[in-house]
């Protein structure tokens, strides 16, 4: 990843972020009367009567402010509270991404411990949590101490609490791999700052004993009587007895070695001393101590685990504070208990030890994913941490004294597992499944600025493999004037390319009974890249392909048609778009190709859209759409809506569809309570349009006003994937659509 890549994205549009989004409607006078003045000051008196009220009648209870000096700035140093923003406001967006807390970052230009501490606690109306943030040590254990003292809030340091429940959760199930008790463990931990620290403290509540963890830091082992220990520190400092004083002195004989420093400290030779069957956490980002591979290599008896996403067993703090402070809050505790740290660490392992998900599987694009030394805790997408995590940490700190609330647990954790929308993720988990086999996949405007930042962006996540048409010098000089390379990229010049007389053989024998002479076709590849490309992936040199975004719709789709072909028993293609939004995902059908289809056409487009749907983790749920509910409008475009829906209900009995209805009425299932005998159940993810005008005027109106992101449209019925592109599109939908495109050929492939 670039430099340029992430200061365009914080800067591009509105600069950062977070934006604060009003949870109530604000549309009218009346709106506004009960929003501000005269409506607001019912709520000041009620709060002013009985201050616990702020939490019914704000939103400070589901409120957690990020705060931070910018003294310690993820791995750059005292960088100052300024240049700590886009780190806090990443936090933010983390908290509301996975536990759905809302954040104000707090940036305090303000050095001494006692002041901010003095700064923090004055805050304290306006939120339900503190989560300090990037504190350097040893201030950061007095401040925290200082505001768990102060303030009837949880306050959390992340740095220090979020690494050790994390860690401890790894070091549970690796003994247990390892066949070690916690108690036997000898520890090296190199690295004695916060992170470290807070970790030794929760390894030893879990078992670990004291006297057998030795610390390193840039000054050699901790040992009784350095003049630079701090109190926080010392309670781990060796006796002046112990001969070792160097790294790889306290490498020898260890069970454990725990990184919490800088990259390339550890080296195979140092690994090869530690203990018969060794647990390995290099966990510095984003080189670790020694790599994973490297790690592997020297011991192969180890269990190893880094602090980074591509290799197995990432220690992340992401699985840790969000749902730390989903169930403190949900309970309205007084503090972070060290019971509700425990708690979080023991879910955390005992979710590991569960059969994975094939949500999980298919996000992170494995056939097997199980308890073992690939994988000692879950990923960090894992959708079920919400509701094993909260609930444990609820339940914590209503044992421990601190929560000022009770929840019935399992209830509590029915109705977190009910928040949870796999459509939420479903672009991710799509990113996700399609790098462990990487598709090939043809961009024809190969020299658009926009193809090109995404073939790079596609390139750096693995996501695929780009094959750019175009002339090669001109293609590679626009992406540097652009800021990046594209070396790695394929790219293929349609006029020089050697296996052109074969693609115009090819070409020529689909169209020769069209019309297209053998020299017609010849021009024709020259001429067009779309057609050229198209003819890529019918001979299976490519896996699919992405384009429109500087041509129009049939531009892209007539030669589709014409060399790729329909899939065999798929009469006509179909055109789908992918909708989202804030609620979720849904997909629009047909929006693009088959203007007044019939019955047998609907039908056959219904089945297309939940096959794609299907194809892309999710369960269709699928309404057919028309002005009449059920009847109550007789007209033969009714129908044909209710004689499509009939048709496939008898083609395909398990798939959950129905219609003919109007779409408040597929959105909406207690509007929908006056028809039980409807065969959908929950909102509809599957909208197919009667015809032409109706669906292309809905995408349109959800793209302008409905504040979602429309992807596509996919084109469905094809014997392999051809993607459009809307003409101008961005670069996150144009690497969203390759992602669709290579999550399509994966799957044609595997039914092949």
């Amino acid at each position: 990843m670039k430099d340029e890549d992430a200061l365009r994205y914080h800067s591009s549009g509105r600069p950062g972020k977070i934006e604060v989004v009003s949870t109530k409607p604000v549309a009218s006078q009346l709106d506004l009367s009960l929003a501000y003045t005269p409506g607001v000051a019912a709520p000041c008196r009620e709060i002013a009567r009985d201050p616990e009220a702020v939490n019914l009648y704000t939103a400070r209870r589901n409120l957690v402010a990020v705060v931070t000096n910018g003294t310690a700035v993820l791995g750059l140093g005292n960088l100052g509270p300024r240049a700590a923003k886009p780190v806090m406001e990443g936090k933010a967006v983390l908290f509301k991404r996975f536990a759905d807390i809302d954040v104000f970052d707090i940036e305090v230009d303000e050095t001494d411990p006692m002041r901010l501490v003095e700064v923090v606690r004055a805050l304290e109306p306006t939120f339900g949590g503190i989560n300090l943030e990037d504190i350097r040590a040893p201030d950061c254990f007095v401040v925290e101490r200082e505001l768990r003292e102060r303030m009837s809030i949880p306050v959390f340091h992340d740095d220090q609490h979020g690494t050790a429940i994390i860690s401890a959760a790894a070091l549970r199930n690796a003994a247990e791999l390892q066949e070690k008790s916690l108690g036997e463990l000898e520890v090296c931990c190199i690295g004695a700052g916060a992170a470290a620290t807070s970790c030794m403290q929760m390894w030893v509540r879990l078992g670990v004993l004291r006297e057998h963890v030795t610390m390193v830091d840039v000054n050699g082992v901790l040992v009784e009587g350095r003049a630079d220990l701090d109190e926080f520190r010392a309670s781990f400092a060796r006796p002046k007895s112990d001969p070792r004083r160097t790294l790889a002195e306290a490498m020898v004989g260890a069970d454990v070695m725990l990184g919490l420093s800088a990259g390339g400290l550890v080296t195979a030779a140092m690994l090869k001393t530690m203990a018969p069957r060794p647990i390995i956490f290099a966990l510095a980002n984003p080189d670790p101590e020694i790599g994973y591979e490297e790690a592997l290599a020297a011991r192969p008896d180890a269990v190893v685990a880094t602090g980074r996403s591509d290799f197995p067993n990432q220690v992340n703090n992401v699985l840790g504070f969000p749902f730390v402070f989903r169930g403190a809050l949900d309970v309205r505790a007084r503090s972070v208990s060290e019971e509700m740290k425990v708690a979080a660490a023991e879910a955390l392992a005992e979710l590991a030890r569960e059969d994975v998900t094939d949500e999980v599987l298919r996000a992170y694009g494995r056939q097997r994913l199980r308890f073992g030394r690939d994988y000692i805790i879950p990923k960090p997408f894992d959708n079920r941490v919400l509701y094993w995590v909260a609930p444990a940490v609820a339940k914590a700190a209503m044992e421990s004294g601190v929560a000022r609330e009770s929840v019935d647990v399992d209830a509590y954790k029915a109705r977190l597992y009910h928040t949870i929308s796999p459509t939420r993720r479903v672009l991710w988990n799509i990113t996700e499944a399609v790098k462990a086999k990487q598709k090939r996949i043809v961009f024809p405007e190969g020299d658009s600025d926009s193809i090109l930042r995404a073939a790079h962006a596609v390139l750096d996540a693995g996501v695929a493999k780009p094959i750019l048409l175009g002339v090669r010098e001109r293609i590679l000089e626009h992406a540097e004037r652009l800021g990046f390379s594209l070396e790695e990229a394929l790219i293929v010049d349609p006029r020089e390319c050697r296996d052109l007389e074969r693609y115009v053989e090819s070409y020529w024998h689909k169209r020769q009974r069209r019309g297209v002479t053998r020299l017609a076709a010849h021009k024709e590849l020259r001429r067009s890249r779309t057609a050229f490309g198209m003819v890529m992936v019918a001979e299976g040199d490519a896996d699919g392909l992405v384009a429109g975004v500087r041509q129009p719709y049939p531009a892209t789709i007539r030669p589709a048609l014409q060399i790729v072909g329909m899939r065999e028993g798929v009469r006509r293609a179909a055109g789908m778009y992918m909708v989202v939004t804030k609620q979720g995902v849904r997909f629009l059908a047909d929006t693009t190709i088959n203007i007044d289809p019939d019955a047998d056409e609907l039908a056959e487009i219904a089945l297309l859209a939940a096959d794609a749907v299907t194809e892309l983790g999710l369960e269709p749920r699928v309404a057919m759409l028309s002005f009449s509910n059920f009847g109550d409008a007789p007209h033969p475009q009714s129908k044909k809506v209710a004689d499509a829906t009939a048709k496939v209900q008898k083609l395909r009995p398990s798939l959950m569809i129905d219609g003919e209805m109007q779409a408040n009425l597929a959105l909406d299932e207690e509007a929908r309570a006056v028809y039980p005998f409807s065969k959908l159940k929950g909102t509809a993810n599957v909208l197919v349009f009667p015809n032409l005008d109706a669906g292309n005027a809905a995408y349109k109106l959800l793209s302008v006003a409905g504040n979602a992101e429309v992807i596509g449209p996919m084109v469905l019925g094809l014997r392999r994937p051809v993607n459009v592109l809307q003409q101008g599109a961005s670069v996150d939908s144009i690497v969203h659509m390759t992602a669709i495109t290579a999550s399509q050929a994966i799957r044609l492939d595997s039914v092949k």
